[in-house]
């Protein structure tokens, strides 16, 4: 006969170590009983692990978690594997989703029943019975034994069994990959923020979104938001009865309970046998067909620490790269993905290029280093994308971090105050245009932030910026000279304009000069930084 005690209606448990509980096992005294987390498995008691199902046999008591309906998924699972000789400890939580008068609020209410859980289950270790706690799929993978090993696992000799979790349930379902190759499987709870959802979603290859049930609605919005709810499946009670599996787009949230998780598989395993990039629409001949796009993709200014979630999610879902090589290098190589990389000079035929893909039914991601708005290929492709024949073609622009801001962060908040950007690169306008907008920044006492101040071919611009500034402003105004920031070669300094030495600039060097209050200030140490007062002096 099974003995099962109540958690939420049962006090301690005395000390059984020296009588018989009815059971016939009687406790071990002097010895320390042992901790097992066992994994049950997804829902199939068939896919329980041998180790746990001889762990389930022979355990002194088995205990496990429950809403306050008194019936528990693992103990379901488990039952078959059950002697009928253990005791039970049911450890039924207070509260499960609905309000709680607690003191210290749903949280509060949690952690008091967490710690009288563990309290109870630690009477039996004491008196030296081994205590199985069975857990839904994985014990440390969203589960709540997770919180009994936290309290427990130091005090008692304790042993975790893992279990197949319900994402390989559901993968196996769906007979879908879930990642290959060097994509990246982000696992998120359904709980989070919408806005966080949207953003985690963009920025991952592949995905399964758990704790489904009321979030469904937030689920889908995001997906939708980000693209790829075309992509997105659906599996419900994955191996038990019950089970429900079908594109995501279709099902009524009203349906959808909390055993159910959204997969986004592997879009490298969605390539067709033909070869043909992921989500690329195939027409007759097998070329893609039907509407395509242009996103204009801002990086940063090196490397993928500086990229958005929206930029890197942007990246992994074009079946077409197009960019100056240089910045085409810093994206990951993707399967599937071509790579269509040019010189630095010729961005109006880059424009064009990604364009016609895009009229060919291709989803292209034009990459553009720190922010594709400022200095950089939006302007190109828009330029381009108002003419015939591309005025039906649909461009988004996703924003970047922009160099200036990226220096100004390595030197402190020189960029506290108003301030101008400004290009010193005459090839595409004359450098009387440059001067006059330089003297017109210093006479209102701006900081500037200077891009493209130097090449090989271009050696003049900056002396000559120099001098014009110094007829406005005090030959020791702090100048950052910020050199490939975010790079491998990163260098940022601080001089004063009046020692500015041109020959120390080149193409990857942005330049920011303070304004008449910018500080330059030393603190502690050897730091320095360079900051711009937010108030500004009365006249």
């Amino acid at each position: 006969m099974t003995d099962t005690q109540d958690l939420s209606t049962a006090g301690g448990s005395e000390d059984r170590s020296d009588r018989s509980d009815g059971t016939g096992r009687t406790g071990r005294t002097g010895r320390t009983g042992r901790l097992y987390g066992v994994g049950v498995g997804p829902g199939d008691p068939s896919l329980v692990t041998v180790r746990a199902a001889e762990l389930i046999g022979k355990a002194d008591v088995v205990a496990y978690h429950c809403a306050r309906h008194g019936r528990s998924h693992a103990r379901a699972i488990a039952e078959r594997y059950l002697t009928g000789g253990q005791i039970e400890e049911r450890l039924m939580y207070p509260v499960t989703v609905e309000t709680t008068d607690h003191p210290g609020g749903y949280r509060g209410a949690l952690d008091d029943f967490y710690q009288e859980a563990s309290e109870r289950l630690a009477a039996h270790l004491d008196a030296g019975r081994d205590v199985v706690v069975l857990a839904e799929g994985d014990p440390l993978f969203y589960g709540s034994y997770q919180h009994m090993h936290k309290r427990l696992a130091h005090r008692y000799p304790t042993e975790v069994v893992p279990g197949v979790t319900s994402i390989s349930a559901a993968a196996a379902r769906l007979g879908a990959p879930l990642v290959e190759a060097e994509e990246v499987l982000t696992i998120i709870p359904g709980t989070l923020p919408e806005e966080e959802l949207t953003a985690r979603l963009a920025s991952t290859d592949s995905a399964v979104v758990m704790k489904l049930g009321r979030t469904f609605p937030a689920v889908r919005r995001a997906l939708e938001r980000t693209g790829r709810l075309d992509e997105a499946r659906y599996v419900e009670r994955a191996t038990m009865d019950g089970e429900r599996t079908g594109a995501l787009a279709g099902i009524d949230p009203e349906s959808v309970p909390y055993f159910s998780v959204a997969v986004l598989p592997s879009r490298v395993a969605a390539l067709d046998s033909a070869g043909q990039p992921f989500g690329a629409p195939a027409g007759p001949d097998g070329e893609p067909d039907g509407p395509g796009e242009v996103v204009v993709v801002g990086t940063g200014p090196a490397g993928p620490l500086w990229l958005t979630p929206e930029a890197r999610g942007a990246l992994a879902g074009a079946t077409d790269l197009v960019g100056y090589t240089t910045y085409l290098d810093r994206v990951p190589v993707r399967p599937g993905q071509l790579r269509h990389g040019s010189d630095n000079k010729v961005e109006g035929v880059r424009a064009e290029f990604a364009l016609e893909l895009a009229r060919r039914g291709r989803r292209v991601a034009v990459v553009s280093s720190g922010d594709p708005g400022v200095f950089a290929m939006a302007t190109a492709v828009l330029e381009a994308a108002c003419e015939d024949p591309y005025r039906d073609v649909p461009v988004r622009v996703l924003p970047g971090m922009t160099a200036a801001h990226a220096a100004a962060s390595r030197a402190g908040a020189p960029l506290g105050h108003d301030y101008a950007v400004i290009s010193l690169s005459d090839r595409l306008k004359p450098w009387e245009v440059i001067a006059r907008r330089l003297r017109a920044a210093a006479e209102a006492d701006l900081v500037l932030a200077l891009y493209n101040p130097g090449s090989k071919s271009r050696t003049t611009q900056v002396g000559s910026a120099r001098d014009l500034l110094l007829e406005y402003r005090d030959p020791a105004t702090p100048v950052v000279l910020a050199r490939d920031v975010g790079g491998p070669t990163e260098r940022v300094r601080t001089v004063r304009l009046g020692a500015l030495d041109p020959a120390e600039v080149d193409m990857r060097t942005l330049l920011l000069i303070g304004s008449t209050q910018t500080r330059w200030v030393r603190r502690g140490g050897d730091e320095e930084v360079v900051w711009t007062p937010r108030r500004y002096p009365e006249e």
